[in-house]
C-alpha cells in the first residue's frame, strides 16, 4: 500500500479505491468474496459483509476493518462523502461495473472526482518478491511432480475427465488449494481446441493428448502443459512437436530485462515459420503468472509492455492442426538479471506412451 502511496502526487489523488479482489489479497491479504480496500494518504479501511468478521480480522494487516450492514458500495460512498473538501479518488473503471460506479457517485456526491487509475495495482504485481516467488517455485514443483505421477495412467481407454479428476485430486492431495483453472485434458482431434474442456471421449491409440494444469498453492498459481502421443508418433507429429519445443526455447533464451514482451513472442513465432507452422500458431506466446492464472504482461506480438526482473511468466507455444490435433509445451519462468530460469521441471520431450 505504501508503494501504492507513491503515486498519489503525481495524480493528485486524496485516495485508491481497490475493488478487484486479487488486488485486494495482495494490498492487504484479505482472501474473502466480498470487499473494498479504500488506501489514504495515513490510513486504509476495508470494507466487507458480516460474514467475513472473524476472518478479516485475522487476515487482515495494515488496515482497519469495517463491517457493512447496508451494502459495500453504499459504506464506501458514505465514507467518501463523509471526506472534507473536494476528493480525487483513483479506481479502476475496467473493474467497477456501471451499476457500481452509478451508486458510488450517488453516494459519495459531487464533491467526489474519479480519476481513471488504470493497472496501478497489477503493475506492482508483477514484479515477485522473494517470498512471492518461493511459493511460486513450490506450486510450480508441486504440478510438475502431480504431472510425472499422473504419467502412467494416460493411456487407451482413460477418458479425458478420469484424468482430470485425477490431476485434481492430486493437486489437493499435495496441499495445494485446488487447480489454478479447469484442467484440460484433451485428446485426439480435440487436442487441436486451444482451450478444450475434458469430456467422455477415451483416449484412443495413436492420438495427441494435451494436458494443461496448475496448482494455487497459498493463493498463487502455477500454470503447465505437456503434450503426449499414445502410440509410436508418426514423422509429420514429430516434426511438429520439435518445432514447438525449439519455439520454446527460442522464446525462454530471448527473456531478459529490458526486453519487450513482443520480441519474446516474436523469437518463437520466428522458429515456427521456419517449420512452416506459424499459421498454426493461434495465440500469444504466454503471459504473466502471480495471484492469477493470466497477469501483466501478456506475451505477445505487437505488446510493448519491458519485462523486469522478478516477472514469473508462462512461455507456451503450441500449434493446432484441424484433423491432427494439437501441441502445446508450457512452462512458468522467473525473469532473472540476465535471463531466465524454470520454475516447472516435468520432462518437456515428446512422451510416447
Amino acid at each position: 500500500m505504501d508503494r501504492l502511496r507513491v503515486s498519489f502526487s503525481a495524480l493528485r489523488a486524496d485516495a485508491h479505491l481497490v475493488s478487484h479482489l486479487p488486488n485486494i489479497q495482495y494490498l492487504c491479504g484479505f482472501t474473502g468474496s466480498a470487499a473494498i480496500l479504500l488506501i489514504e494518504p495515513h490510513r486504509s479501511t476495508l470494507f466487507t459483509d458480516s460474514r467475513y468478521t472473524f476472518q478479516a480480522k485475522e487476515e487482515v494487516a495494515d488496515a482497519g476493518v469495517q463491517i457493512a450492514k447496508k451494502g459495500l458500495v453504499r459504506a464506501v460512498g458514505l465514507a467518501l462523502r463523509r471526506r472534507r473538501g473536494r476528493t480525487r479518488v483513483v479506481y479502476a473503471p475496467g473493474q467497477v461495473s456501471v451499476a457500481q460506479k452509478e451508486a458510488l457517485v450517488r453516494q459519495a456526491g459531487r464533491k467526489v472526482r474519479w480519476i481513471d487509475g488504470g493497472s496501478m495495482v497489477e503493475k506492482l504485481r508483477a514484479v515477485k518478491d522473494s517470498q512471492e516467488l518461493a511459493t511460486m517455485r513450490e506450486a510450480a514443483q508441486l504440478i510438475s511432480a502431480v504431472f510425472q505421477a499422473l504419467t502412467p495412467r494416460i493411456k487407451v481407454g482413460a477418458s479425458e475427465l478420469e484424468l482430470a479428476a485425477e490431476i485434481d485430486y492430486a493437486i489437493k492431495l499435495k496441499g495445494a488449494a485446488g487447480p489454478s483453472f479447469e484442467t484440460i485434458v484433451a485428446s485426439g482431434e480435440r487436442s487441436a481446441w486451444a482451450h478444450a474442456r475434458p469430456s467422455p471421449k477415451l483416449l484412443g491409440k495413436n492420438e495427441l493428448v494435451v494436458l494443461d494444469q496448475g496448482a494455487i498453492l497459498r493463493g498463487y498459481c502455477s500454470d503447465m502443459t505437456r503434450t503426449v502421443f499414445l502410440g509410436r508418433a508418426p514423422e509429420n507429429v514429430r516434426k511438429m512437436y520439435q518445432g514447438v519445443l525449439e519455439a520454446q526455447a527460442a522464446a525462454k533464451a530471448a527473456i531478459r530485462p529490458g526486453v519487450t514482451a513482443g520480441a519474446v513472442d516474436r523469437a518463437a513465432r520466428r522458429v515456427l515459420r521456419g517449420y512452416s507452422l506459424d499459421r498454426q500458431f493461434t495465440h500469444s506466446t504466454g503471459h504473466g503468472l502471480g495471484l492469477e492464472v493470466h497477469e501483466m504482461p501478456r506475451l505477445g506480438q505487437r505488446e510493448k509492455t519491458v519485462l523486469e526482473e522478478g516477472m514469473v511468466l508462462t512461455v507456451e507455444p503450441g500449434v493446432y492442426v484441424e484433423g491432427v490435433g494439437g501441441i502445446r509445451i508450457e512452462d512458468d519462468v522467473f525473469v532473472t538479471a540476465s535471463g531466465v530460469e524454470d520454475l516447472t521441471t516435468a520432462p518437456r520431450e515428446l512422451l510416447e506412451l
